[in-house]
């Protein structure tokens, strides 16, 4: 089984992070991850949406110019 994210790479990561940042840490690293995470989707969906609306705008506005 080839791949970078096999079974024991994973818990060999992990081993590595507890040894770095301490158990007390983990919690507030994985807060903030999950905080990051957050904003960044509510961003993609902010800007999706907003395209979606000026698309509308602009058609509006070309329907006007038409009529």
């Amino acid at each position: 089984m080839e791949g970078l994210f096999q079974p024991t790479h994973l818990i060999f990561i992990l081993l590595i992070v507890l040894i770095l940042f301490g158990p007390g840490k983990l919690p507030e690293l994985g807060k903030g991850l999950g905080k990051g995470i957050r904003e960044f989707k509510d961003a993609i969906k902010g800007g999706m949406e907003g395209s979606s609306e000026r698309k509308e705008e602009d058609k509006k506005k070309e329907e006007d110019k038409k009529a």
